[in-house]
């Protein structure tokens, strides 16, 4: 079995269903604007977000980050 993803404009989300049910071999239709995430990705966030809670020292506030920019 295989799953596809396919992207269309909003107008055209009716159309694209009705044709699809048509076709008597699609399975399963489902709408989804999921974004999928690696675990890599997410082992790479949990790590950086561990070191933040271990040294919050080293890590900047939104406020100062603000600062910076408009330098």
């Amino acid at each position: 079995m295989k799953n596809f993803t396919v992207t269309i404009p909003d107008n055209k989300e009716n159309i694209f269903i009705e044709m699809m049910k048509s076709i008597s071999f699609v399975q399963k239709i489902q709408a989804s604007n999921d974004i999928d995430i690696s675990e890599e990705q997410k082992e790479i966030v949990r790590n950086r977000i561990q070191r933040m809670e271990d040294n919050p020292e080293s890590c900047l506030s939104w406020e100062d980050i603000e600062r910076k920019i408009k330098l």
